[in-house]
């Protein structure tokens, strides 16, 4: 022990009495006080007037304190308190943000080491200063238990402004920023389709590698709908079961549901395992319940199972696929895709040949199935091997390709005169080649490096009758800069297009030679045809110009906050624009945002797309998104909201509109408060502006998880 004080006296080996700007320290504990008695038989300290403790960093103030050094118990009077303590982090993760809290207490009582026990006390994340009473927690009984990470508390009532906006009788959260089981605040919010809508989660913290979310949720039009979210992670395996339950719908009426289950498992030797599988009761059913663009625009619900095997130099996968398809009422009907029940298919690489040579294999067998049956059905095996000669040096390469593209179908179902038994050999040959050129430049006072890349593809293929093939899984390939140096014109493997044909294309490059940062590329595609089409997909139009459309596209970081792509098809024949996308983004920081983006394909999408973020004044900032179709005339999706972030809180107001179907729309509202580090209340539009916003970022930082809330 060590004092400093205007006057000492006592004995030292039975009671030390120090008065007037008193300074004890012992281990990790500093008591400053006006006067100060320790009583060395009992190892007790008392301290009166201006009793301030230091604990490594936390701090309390009060009138008087009374504390056993030994056992560490005893009590302080209304003392104003900041505890700051550094989170807990997985091994070789960085050290997280200070947990800082302040407050103040009728009582607090020491019951031991790292045990504390506040009466009728005060909670806030908030700073001292201008801003510190804005929100806080009264809670009647509160214990913090720092040896288990745990807090326990009862008759909490958090204020806002001076106004109760929540009340819980029980509390009970993590010290160390780790996961807690408990009740989450509710969330309030509305649709047009729904209504008011009311969410009152649960957390479940099964386990340290397991956890669960049960949401009650309230839909005004609908009814109660039920919600589970189960999320587990294991030595080798991991997965996430997600159902939702809707009894009686009032609007629907009849009862409604929807489970996904997504599930990898690693088996070890080579062999991992992947199951994704969704299904919902009815057509409507994210149309009516959902308020994501991507959910009300899926047409087929995947349901898969595969198991993938790896070895040194080839692998091998086994699929079982089907799918539920929804059809949206009033719309055109929509085709039953192909099952593959099942799907088996090899791959092999071997690049270490003699003479240079290298081997590449793929072999598939599927049994294709459809519940129409007055559809094809049967079964294709394919085996596909190739052999190429690679020829590269520093400057360029020269790679000739050969391989025999051979198959074989078994089919039910075939028309009258249609044979079941069909077969098919495609020798396919091909030529790759180009060169890169490099060069110094002074681009505004700066040193770059500047290349010209011609690239060169010869491509041919005979010409086959396929008119009798059946189309399982086959379409036709996007034409885009991958596309034009492929063998197939055609996705899938129903139909091989003869080809007669050079791709050429030129790429430049502006490159900083310190950094490695592409700050700019220009690309130019053209592919000609010597002969005309023979092979074509069912509804198609044989083309007959040896000219295809040009490619061209621009990619360029103007600086270090502003990025343009673009990327062109035009056809010569008709003298048109085929299609043209254009974007941009500026971002100087986070919080300040803007995204543009036009997309044109002709006769079926002409949109532009507008959003952003960017601060008004000091703390208000708005947020937003302007999607409209020129086609269809009408939003796609419209968001509009403003946030203002005070430092230890925030507040959002967002209302977004959605399209669901042709003449409908969706309307949404979000009302959001955070009390940083400690809940977020009401409606949460997070999730829907990270998926709506590219690049959103929030105006407030916490420094934790919230106490009654995870992301």
């Amino acid at each position: 022990m060590y004092v400093v004080a205007d006057q000492i006296q006592g004995n030292s080996d039975v009671e030390t009495i120090a008065d007037g700007a008193v300074d004890m320290r012992r281990g990790n504990d500093q008591i400053l006080a006006d006067h100060l008695t320790y009583n060395s038989l009992t190892d007790e300290m008392e301290a009166n007037g201006n009793v301030e403790l230091r604990r490594n960093d936390d701090q309390m103030r009060g009138p008087h304190l009374k504390l056993n050094l030994g056992d560490n118990e005893g009590s302080f009077e209304t003392p104003a308190y900041t505890l700051k303590r550094i989170p807990k982090v997985e091994t070789g993760q960085p050290a997280g943000k200070p947990l800082v809290g302040r407050g103040v207490a009728e009582q607090l009582d020491f019951e031991g080491e790292n045990q504390y026990h506040f009466r009728k006390t005060t909670y806030s994340t908030c700073e001292a200063g201008p801003q510190q009473n804005d929100w806080y927690a009264r809670i009647a009984d509160l214990k913090l238990d720092y040896d288990q990470d745990l807090a326990t508390g009862s008759d909490a009532t958090v204020y806002f402004k001076g106004v109760p906006v929540l009340y819980t009788p029980m509390l009970s959260f993590a010290l160390n920023n780790q996961r807690k089981s408990g009740l989450l605040p509710p969330t309030v919010g509305g649709t047009s389709q729904s209504g008011l809508e009311v969410i009152a989660p649960y957390y479940w913290n099964i386990a340290p590698n397991m956890d669960a979310t049960l949401s009650p949720r309230l839909l005004t039009k609908r009814g109660v709908e039920f919600m589970g979210e189960l999320r587990y992670l294991g030595a080798g395996y991991s997965g996430q079961l997600n159902g939702e339950v809707l009894p009686n719908d009032r609007v629907f009426h009849g009862d409604r549901s929807a489970l996904s289950l997504v599930h990898t498992q690693s088996f070890g030797n080579g062999f991992l395992g992947l199951i994704n599988a969704s299904r919902v009761s009815d057509d409507s059913y994210f149309t009516d319940l959902s308020s994501r663009l991507t959910n009300i625009s899926q047409t087929y619900l995947l349901r898969q199972g595969q198991l993938f095997y790896g070895a040194s130099w080839w692998n091998a996968s086994l699929l079982v696929q089907r799918y539920q398809v929804l059809q949206a009422p009033g719309q055109p009907l929509i085709g039953h895709p192909y099952e593959r029940l099942p799907q088996f298919t090899v791959t092999a690489i071997r690049p270490d040949l003699p003479a240079g040579l290298l081997f590449n294999f793929t072999g598939d067998y599927a049994k294709f199935s459809n519940p129409d049956q007055t559809l094809t059905q049967g079964n294709r095996t394919i085996l596909y091997p190739q052999i190429s000669l690679p020829m590269q040096t520093a400057a360029f390469y020269l790679t000739p390709k050969i391989g025999l593209h051979s198959t074989q179908y078994r089919l039910d179902q075939q028309p009258v005169g249609t044979p079941s038994s069909l077969s098919r050999n495609v020798p396919i040959f091909s030529v790759d080649s180009g060169v890169t050129f490099e060069r110094d430049m002074e681009l505004f006072g700066r040193t770059m490096t500047q290349t010209l890349e011609p690239r060169l593809y010869y491509l041919k293929v005979p010409r086959r009758d396929q008119s009798l093939y059946p189309i399982f899984d086959t379409g036709i390939a996007d034409f885009n800069f991958a596309q034009i140096f492929s063998e197939n014109i055609f996705t899938g493997g129903d139909r091989i297009a003869d080809a007669n044909q050079l791709t050429a294309a030129i790429s430049s490059r502006i490159i900083d030679p310190l950094t490695g940062n592409e700050d700019f590329k220009v690309m130019l595609g053209q592919r000609y045809y010597f002969t005309d089409q023979y092979v074509t997909f069912p509804g198609q139009t044989p083309r007959t110009s040896h000219l295809a459309n040009y490619l061209a596209g621009v990619t360029a970081r103007v600086n270090v906050n502003t990025f343009l792509d673009s990327a062109l098809e035009y056809d010569p024949q008709a003298k048109q624009v085929q299609r043209f996308n254009l974007t941009s983004r500026y971002q100087p920081e986070t919080g300040k945002l803007i995204n543009a983006g036009y997309r044109f394909t002709r006769d079926l999408l002409n949109q532009i797309d507008i959003s952003g973020q960017w601060p008004l004044m000091p703390g208000w900032s708005v947020v937003g998104r302007y999607n409209y179709s020129f086609k269809d005339k009408r939003e796609i999706e419209t968001i509009a909201g403003l946030e203002y972030n005070a430092g230890c809180w925030s507040t959002r107001f967002v209302i977004q509109q959605l399209a669901t179907a042709i003449g409908q729309t969706s309307s949404a509202f979000f009302i959001q408060l955070e009390l940083n580090g400690f809940s977020r209340l009401g409606s949460n539009p997070l999730d829907m502006l990270r998926r709506s916003v590219p690049g959103y970022g929030r105006t407030i930082q916490p420094s934790s998880n919230p106490i009654f809330g995870t992301n």
